[in-house]
This record gives C-alpha cells, sequence and structure tokens, in this order.
C-alpha cells in the first residue's frame, strides 16, 4: 500500500507552508531520504525528503499552493497506485521525516520574562465607527493607504493585525467586516483628512532592455516580504560610533596561534562579537526584547539568541547560535560552524534559522565601512559591523596607527530609546578597546 508524504512540522508556531517547488516530476520513482519538494515558511525555503521509497503520485498541489502542516500533498507506492491519501499508511513516519520533526523541536518556545503594556488599541479618533486595530496595523494602514473600514480582523475579540494589513494589500479580498446596527439618528462623523494619492504603477520595461527575468521565489521572495515589512512597521533610528579594534585584533591572533589546531578551526571575529553582544544583552537587557505580536506590550526574553546574517547561493540567511551568553569560545566557533556549513549546503533545518534576540550582520570582508542593515523582525535591534582598518587617530596627544571599526546599531525605537540604546553600543564598544572586560564581566 502507498504512504502518505506530508508535510511535517517545520518550527515553532509554523502552522502551514506554501509550496516552492516540486523537485520530481507526478510518476517519479524515488529512493527514502531522496528531496522531493520545496516549501516555504516565513523564515527560509527547506527541502523534503521522501519518507518512503517507490513512486511519487502528487495531489492536486502546485507551486504558490499554501498547505498545512501534516496535510497530505502525495503518496509514494507502487507504479500504477493512484494518489489515495490515507488509503496506505497514513501518518507513519519514516526515519526521513522524523528526523525533520525531532530537529524542528530541538528548541523550547522562547519563553518571556514580563510584558509591559505600550498602549491599548482603541477606535480611530477620526472616525467613531472604525474598527479596532493594533497600532502596527494602524501604521501599516495609514503608510500603505489601506482603508480599515474594509478589513474584518482576525485577531482576538475581531482585532486587526499587520496579517491582515498584508493580505489585503496582496491582492486577497478580505470578507467584509461585520458592522454594528446603525442607530436612526447617527451622529456627524468628523472630517477625514484627504488621503494622500497613491503613486503611479512603473511602466513596464521594454522586452528589449531585460537581460533576464527571473521568478521572484524561495529565499529571495522571503527577503522580498520581509525586508518592507520590516521598514514599514519599525520606528528605525542608527546610532554610529567607530571603535578602537587594536586590542581585539591582537587577541583574536592569539587565540589563532594557541587553539586553531588543537580546535580544528581559527577562532573569528563573528564568535567574538556574538560573545560581546551577549554579554551587552545580559547587561542591559532592554535590548534584548521585542513588540508582542499584539503590538500591545513589550516582550523582555530569557533567551541570549543570536542571529548571524551568512551569505549563501540561496541568498541571505540569518541562522541562530542559542544561549550565547552561556557558550564557550569553542563551542560556540564550532556550532557556528555548523550553522553556517548547513545553512550554504541547504541542510539547514527550520530551527537553524528561528528564535533570534538580537542580530548581527557583518560586511567587513567585503571592504563595507559602514551600513544601516534592516531590522530581523520580530527582533528590535541589529548591529552592522564594518571592515577593521588602520587609521591614525590621536592617543596620549600622540598621532599614532590604530585598527579602527565602524559599528552600527538599528533599534526599534518603539522598544528602547534613544539614550539607552547608546549604553549599550558604549559597552560593546568598551569591551571591543578592552577584550578582557569580557571575562571580568561574563558570568
Amino acid at each position: 500500500m502507498a504512504t502518505d508524504f506530508f508535510i511535517p512540522k517545520l518550527g515553532d508556531n509554523v502552522n502551514d507552508a506554501t509550496i516552492v517547488d516540486w523537485l520530481v516530476e507526478d510518476g517519479a520513482e524515488v529512493k527514502e531520504g531522496e528531496e522531493i519538494l520545496e516549501v516555504e515558511t516565513d523564515k527560509a525555503v527547506f527541502p523534503i525528503p521522501a519518507n518512503a521509497g517507490g513512486y511519487v503520485r502528487r495531489g492536486p498541489f502546485k507551486a504558490g499552493d499554501k498547505v498545512r502542516v501534516s496535510e497530505v500533498v502525495a503518496t509514494i507506492g507502487q507504479k500504477d497506485e493512484p494518489f489515495a491519501p490515507g488509503s496506505g499508511k497514513g501518518q507513519e513516519q519514516s526515519q526521513a521525516t522524523e528526523a525533520v520533526e525531532e530537529m524542528a523541536a530541538e528548541a523550547p518556545p522562547q519563553p518571556e520574562l514580563r510584558r509591559e503594556a505600550v498602549s491599548e488599541p482603541g477606535q480611530d479618533s477620526r472616525n467613531g465607527d472604525a474598527p479596532r486595530a493594533t497600532p502596527v496595523a494602524q501604521k501599516m494602514a495609514a503608510e500603505l493607504g489601506v482603508d480599515l473600514q474594509a478589513i474584518s480582523g482576525s485577531g482576538e475579540r475581531g482585532k486587526i493585525t499587520k496579517d491582515d494589513i498584508l493580505q489585503a494589500t496582496s491582492g486577497e479580498k478580505a470578507p467584509a467586516p461585520t458592522r454594528a446596527p446603525e442607530s436612526a439618528e447617527p451622529p456627524p462623523a468628523a472630517p477625514q483628512p484627504a488621503r494622500p494619492a497613491a503613486p503611479a504603477p512603473a511602466p513596464p520595461t521594454p522586452a528589449e532592455n531585460i537581460l533576464e527575468r527571473v521568478p521572484l521565489k524561495g529565499v529571495r521572495a522571503i527577503v522580498s516580504r520581509r525586508m518592507p515589512e520590516s521598514v514599514h512597521t519599525t520606528a528605525r533610528v542608527t546610532l554610529v560610533s567607530e571603535v578602537d579594534a587594536t586590542e581585539l585584533v591582537a587577541l583574536r591572533e592569539q587565540l589563532k596561534a594557541h587553539y586553531a589546531e588543537a580546535w580544528g578551526f581559527a577562532p573569528g571575529y563573528n564568535e567574538l562579537l556574538a560573545m560581546i553582544v551577549a554579554n551587552g544583552l545580559r547587561q542591559f537587557p532592554y535590548m534584548n526584547a521585542r513588540l508582542s505580536a499584539e503590538g500591545d506590550a513589550i516582550e523582555y526574553l530569557k533567551p541570549v539568541n543570536i542571529g548571524m546574517a551568512v551569505d549563501t547561493e540561496r541568498g541571505l540567511l540569518v541562522v541562530v547560535i542559542r544561549d550565547v551568553d552561556k557558550k564557550g569560545l569553542q563551542k560556540l566557533g564550532a556550532e557556528f560552524r555548523e550553522l553556517v556549513g548547513r545553512a550554504r549546503s541547504g541542510k539547514n533545518t527550520p530551527n537553524d534559522l528561528s528564535g533570534d534576540t538580537f542580530t548581527i550582520s557583518n560586511l567587513g570582508m567585503h571592504r563595507v565601512d559602514a551600513f544601516t542593515p534592516v531590522i530581523n523582525l520580530p527582533s528590535a535591534a541589529i548591529l552592522g559591523v564594518g571592515r577593521i582598518m588602520p587609521k591614525p587617530v590621536a592617543k596620549n596627544n600622540e598621532v599614532v596607527v590604530r585598527k579602527m571599526l565602524t559599528l552600527s546599531l538599528v533599534f526599534d525605537h518603539r522598544v528602547v530609546d534613544g539614550a539607552p540604546a547608546a549604553r549599550f553600543l558604549d559597552h560593546i564598544c568598551e569591551i571591543i578597546e578592552d577584550p578582557q572586560l569580557l571575562f571580568l564581566t561574563s558570568r
């Protein structure tokens, strides 16, 4: 009998996924463990291996379709068996599929330290009949010119969320909201300010000017969706500091000389920066925070999970090192290299790419001095790291050449104010200038 092939668990709080591409033709013969389907979550694209050997009979699912976790999308059986979900082994899982689920379930859900109310979403003051919406949804609606009256909320008690706004702007028509019966003499509506006209769409590019047209899918599609979401929903502020990294460079050279052979790898700047940032997040826990999904509270997080931006052939991925504040440099470096290896080979697991509480993006190896990275939601901050350059600086009334580094801290002003964020960045700079402080202030 045929074996049902279904979408496995792809991480905490992931209930559905979008089919990106079938990797085998309908009716193709596959081996157990062979990748036959690519699906996309809000974090990344994941290949799904066959949970049995045999001939694949695909269900009525095509690229772009959204399917729920555990939904049967194909069957694998004898050559002439039709697609008949539930007629065979059903939800019996092979080792290949169990491995995906086990890797997805490795990390526990992130507990929050505490929640502080930001505001109580209420009615739009411009119109007493306006529906309830989260602050994030209200801000997005105002920026994108979306009429909240035309949207029914999917949140608690019918509250409109940012997902409802994104759905409305993606061209999917939302159901009409339920309206309360109007009184015989409704109060006059307050005048609303004129909404600016939407910009005219750009004219299509002439065919003779197009070298190649590549469909927007996979990791590129995720990036193109998440980056504007971050820009439109956060109150971004950037702080820039130039720091003397001479002692950090010296420390790294000493570590390479002493431990590269024994550890099997040379400790790098990324691991050192992750340890320094983790120390700062412990000293200044208000930076290890995020705005709640409803937009009405700040969540201060217990785990210190550092996301590290990684360049891969598939595009930008953010791998997550968990509990950085509890790990030594050797374990941290080995884990980081494993994560990067899986990301670049396309073998990353769902939890490799989720759960970060703060992000680091290092472009120093590309001769970039400074840049303004985009916050990786739902985190509230990201640290951009430029290249280390020898520069003449004044030190003890003398001009000397020091190895200077530029840091860019981008944070969400809804979660933290400028002065506290500056104190956090100053702490990071102090440890970079004198790395011994890392060991004096560590737990």
